[in-house]
């Protein structure tokens, strides 16, 4: 046996990071501006920052804090999520991000062999999770081509004909990739199918502050449901790692159980950054909305440069951080596309194969300020009119 025979092949089998195969392709694309990854150009609140400066050298920040996370940081979310999202009756853990906390779950609420439905376009890294940890009996169910919003009449037909019923359904809102909103009254019916189906919601709010053209972010509670919450994107603390699960406090075990995994992966999230992170919640949201509206300016101006797509081309814009395009129908291999826009252009996207929809791309317009938005933007929009007019010209 080979040293690669020896390799799980659950991790083998699993997708190669998209974000990892862009980084690869930025390093090798010289000076390439990237409307890549989900990031935002602002840094955590310079109040909080210094609040955290104080406490570099106190012992307990060097060690172990409780798994579920530090007692006054759990009662602050608790308040939080009580004033802010209407959700009275759920538990909080601490994760290292929210993509630890959908790991968690998975591995909370699902057996290897169970089967689980996302929505088309999904988010790269909930597919992943579900792979390596030997959930390969992913549903993907159809977004409306309209909307891109989840198409709840399949997923009524898929949930009472699929037997055993999957175990788990799970959506971003508002979407990554697709930018999109799931409004209100969609996302109750969504609930109120895996109730009556008797399986998990889980429902990513990473971008709940990141709403435009006047929308409000909605979340839903049950004893069949979680919720995930971040600090990456709203406090510009991707690099710190803190995110949230908000579970439901009434269902017998569930805690007890998610605490076994936490403290097999990473015991507790940093301690550090739990506190900076409720050093933000003591800014206030009104911090977070105030850069909000700054990126109104940055998805317009990414739009303008997605028109030789032509009219209908481009989605989302509603909420979160991204624009969602179909490209001509001859270029499914979406892949070369963003190679060639790298290295010709100087412009780094996401393929939209790598959320299983060949032919798209997915582009952010959080990490880069106003300036540096348009310097992109020229950029992207002198690439698509090669492309539409002549192809990928060397």
């Amino acid at each position: 046996m080979g040293s690669s025979g020896m390799l799980a092949r659950r991790a083998v089998e699993t997708e190669m990071p998209i974000m990892v195969k862009m980084q690869e392709l930025i390093r090798g694309a010289k000076n390439a501006m990237s409307l890549a990854q989900g990031v935002v150009y602002w840094q955590p609140p310079k109040q909080a920052l210094d609040k955290v400066k104080e406490l570099v050298w106190e012992p307990a920040i060097s060690r172990y804090g409780a798994d579920e996370g530090l007692p006054q940081l759990r009662e602050a979310l608790r308040k939080k999520l009580c004033l802010e999202n209407k959700l009275h009756n759920s538990s909080v853990m601490v994760t290292a991000g929210a993509n630890q906390a959908f790991v968690n779950l998975v591995l909370t609420l699902c057996d290897a062999g169970d089967s689980v439905v996302m929505f088309a376009p999904y988010y790269f890294n909930a597919y992943m999770s579900f792979q390596m940890t030997g959930v390969t009996d992913i549903v993907v169910g159809p977004g409306d081509p309209k909307t891109l919003h989840p198409d709840a009449d399949w997923l009524e037909k898929t949930l009472s004909e699929t037997k055993p019923v999957p175990k788990l359904v799970t959506v971003v809102n508002p979407g990554n990739p697709s930018g999109t909103y799931i409004p209100d009254p969609l996302l109750k019916r969504i609930s109120d199918l895996c109730q009556d189906a008797g399986c998990w919601l889980v429902v990513d709010n990473t971008y709940e502050y990141f709403m435009y053209d006047g929308r409000k972010h909605t979340c839903v509670e049950g004893n069949h449901i979680v919720n995930i919450f971040s600090f990456s994107k709203a406090y510009g603390m991707m690099g710190w790692r803190v995110g949230y699960i908000a579970y439901p406090s009434e269902v017998e075990g569930l805690g007890t159980q998610l605490l076994k995994v936490q403290d097999n992966i990473p015991i507790c999230a940093s301690i550090i950054s739990q506190h900076l992170a409720l050093y933000s919640l003591e800014v206030g949201p009104e911090w977070v909305t105030e850069r909000v509206k700054d990126l109104v300016k940055n998805r317009d101006i990414v739009i303008e440069a997605l028109s030789p797509l032509g009219e209908g081309a481009v989605q989302g814009g509603e909420g979160a951080i991204y624009l969602w395009a179909k490209l001509p129908d001859q270029y499914v291999d979406d892949f070369s596309v963003v190679s060639w826009l790298a290295h010709k252009h100087g412009v780094a996207v996401i393929p939209g194969g790598a959320c299983g929809c060949p032919g798209h791309l997915r582009i952010s317009f959080g990490g880069l300020t106003e300036g540096d938005t348009k310097a992109a933007a020229q950029r992207l929009k002198r690439g698509l009119e090669e492309l539409v007019k002549d192809g990928m010209l060397e």
